[in-house]
Parts: C-alpha cells; structure tokens; sequence
C-alpha cells in the first residue's frame, strides 16, 4: 500500500480540495448535512474572520497515491489561552477515511504545529472553538443533526482514541415535543411565577426596528453570563459585530425572548429554525439561488433548535432562566412548532441539566471533546482540563 503524505495547505487549488473534502469522506452517510461553504471558508481563514485576529490556524491534507483521504485543522486560541492560563492547542475539521495511519499521521502533525507554538495539550474537535461548531458525535448517529451541530461517521471516535484521546467533557442534545408539556413538573411553574413577581420583569422579543442593538445585546448576555463556564472564551466586539451579521438574515424575531429587570436586560434567549433540510437540499451552495430557497418561506420550517438560554450570573440561580424560556413557548406554538432541540449542554452545567430534565426533555445526541497531552512538554501542575 502507498504511503500516506501530510502536507499543509498553501495553494489555492489545495485549500478547494480541503474544502471539497468533507463531500467525499461523507457520501456514504444519509444523516450528514453539508456545511454552508462560504462560512466554512471563513471559520478555517481562507476568507477573513475576526476570530483569526487574536488566532492561527494551519490546514492538513493527508495524500496516498496522489489522492486526498484526510484532513485537519491545528488552532492556536491566544485567547484561550490568556483567559484559561494554559498551553491547550485546538485541532479541529476532521475528516477521515477508516484508516488509522492516516488518521493518526495527522494527528501528529497537528501535534508538531501547536507544540511548535509551545503548546502542552491538544483539545478537540473545535471548527474553530466553542463559540462555533464544535465536538464529535458520539451516539446519536441514527438522525440528522440540527442547524450549527455536528454530524460525523462513527468510526471517528474510534480512530481518536486510538491515538491516545482521551474524553475531557461531553454536550448534550436535548429533545421535546409540545405532546410532553403536560408531563413537565408543576413545581418549575411556581417558580417562574414566583421570580416573575419578586424582580418585577419585564419580557419582550426582538424588536425588528432596532434589529442589530438587539442582537448584539444577545452575544453581550451571552458574553457577560458565561464567564467561569468551562472552556468558555469571550468574544471580541468584532466577533460579535460579525456574527450579528451573519445571524441578521436567520434569526426570526418571534423566536427570541429578552427578559429585563430594572429596565436592564439581564437574560436572553434565542432559537434558530432548523434549516438543515434546506441546507442539505441546495448542497451548502448560498449562490447563485441557494440563499433564496434557504429563507423564503420560514413558517414552512417547524422544527427549532434552542441554542442559547442565558442568564447574568448574579440572577441565575432564581428562576430567570426558566421565566426567559416559558416566554418562548407561546411564540413557538403560535408559529406551528412541534419539536425543539435544545444543545448543546455541558454536563458541568449541572443547572440546565437538571432544569431540562425536570422539564421532561430528553437527551437524544452526544457529543464529546477529546484531550490529548503532547508528549515532552511540560503540563502544569494541579491544574485541571479548561482550569
């Protein structure tokens, strides 16, 4: 058998066939959607994203008679960094064949990159980092993915352990169906209604006329309510400035949900439709039409995806959070919404977990990040992964 060869991408023909790849690796899975590609452009820098400003990224092709089979991602997070203290190093936009050589020769060079860059520990995957696409699937193959979640063949997981992986923390997809809210516990109603009345809120949508305040105001609570989260990184005023953006022409305002106390909002919540099945029906192409056949016509999709509940800290362990989602519901169901999924959920936030499960939802995906010590270098003592 012909060796495998790994060589970083620099030409422009090289970055198409990085691309491309994804395509081919996953033709044989029926639940696997297609990323936008204009936006996998930007999240591996081959068009500018400002998450790239404080970031470095190198691609890998790996090559076996003249044929790619593989790929990978080496991140440098400066930021990560920074605010954790540590030397963890990111791989991320895996793609494989089933061969474990290939697999794990670029593994190594995503290692040689970052220790490279005096890194001690690879984390992944992450397409770029958390604030975007990010962990492998790990059970659940069995339906598509939601709108900005993963999908991957099975296999994966095998071909990371193999080269000494190991799991640093699982996220969960939750599921509900509007048939399961009679079995939600009676008890959550009576703390929404009792923090409803102590701090006197206020509850509102997204308002169309100020469009972009508001959503910035979103990523600012987003932001500000996650500090001291695991693995958690902050995002720049020009990331937030870029992902409003890019969410203008996506998020439905009947979908969001701003709580405000003291005419200050201090949670926030937002759903996405699932626009996956559109995704997957224009093959990721945005142009010349696809852009079209991806939002004309909303109220058709009825599927949601709740991505972000958040809550200041100094407010979360009242109820707040349970009072910004209950005033989603009757948006939800007034637009025809059946099912939602909620994700993804870390399994260090004992509070979601806990709150969704008392709400009846049920985990139907997982996804898990992966650890791996880069041998000689110096890990720091006593410190834990995303310390």
């Amino acid at each position: 058998m012909a060796p495998v060869v790994i060589k970083p991408v620099e030409t422009s023909s090289e970055r198409s066939i990085f691309l491309h790849l994804p395509w081919t690796i996953n033709a044989a899975y029926p639940n696997w959607i297609p990323p936008l590609r204009m936006n996998q452009k930007e999240m591996v820098n081959y068009s500018h994203n400002p998450f790239y400003d404080t970031a470095e990224i190198q691609t890998f092709i790996a090559w076996q008679s003249n044929q790619p089979i593989g790929r990978i991602a080496a991140i440098h997070n400066r930021a990560h960094n920074d605010v954790h203290k540590d030397k963890v190093g990111f791989f991320g936009f895996f793609e494989c064949i089933d061969d474990t050589p290939a697999a794990h020769a670029l593994f190594d060079a995503a290692r040689d990159w970052l220790k490279a860059r005096g890194l001690n520990t690879i984390r992944g995957p992450m397409n770029p980092s958390m604030n975007h696409e990010c962990g492998l699937l790990i059970e659940g193959f069995d339906t598509p993915p939601t709108f900005m979640m993963t999908h991957n063949p099975p296999y994966y997981q095998r071909l990371i352990e193999s080269y000494g992986f190991a799991k640093v923390e699982d996220m969960a997809a939750f599921w509900g169906h509007t048939d399961m809210l009679s079995q939600v516990d009676p008890k959550l109603k009576l703390i929404r209604e009792e923090c409803e009345r102590r701090f006197k809120v206020k509850l509102r949508r997204l308002d169309r006329k100020r469009f972009n305040a508001d959503v910035r105001i979103f990523l600012d609570i987003y932001n500000r309510s996650l500090v001291g989260t695991w693995g958690f990184v902050p995002m720049s005023d020009k990331e937030v400035d870029h992902m409003a953006a890019s969410l203008k022409y996506l998020i439905v305002p009947e979908m969001t949900s701003i709580v405000e106390v003291d005419d200050q909002v201090v949670g926030a919540s937002f759903a996405m439709l699932d626009y996956n099945p559109r995704v997957k029906q224009i093959d990721g192409k945005l142009f010349p039409f696809g852009f079209i056949r991806l939002l004309t016509n909303k109220k058709q999709i009825q599927r949601i995806r709740v991505i972000s509940t958040n809550v200041l800290p100094e407010y979360q362990k009242w109820g707040l959070g349970l009072v910004v989602i209950a005033n989603l519901l009757p948006s939800v169901l007034a637009w025809g919404g059946k099912e939602a999924e909620f994700s993804w959920v870390l399994e260090s936030n004992h509070l979601s977990y806990k709150s969704l499960k008392r709400g009846g939802a049920k985990i139907v995906k997982m996804y898990r990040l992966f650890d791996y010590p880069i041998p000689g270098t110096a890990l720091p003592e006593a410190a834990s992964p995303g310390a």
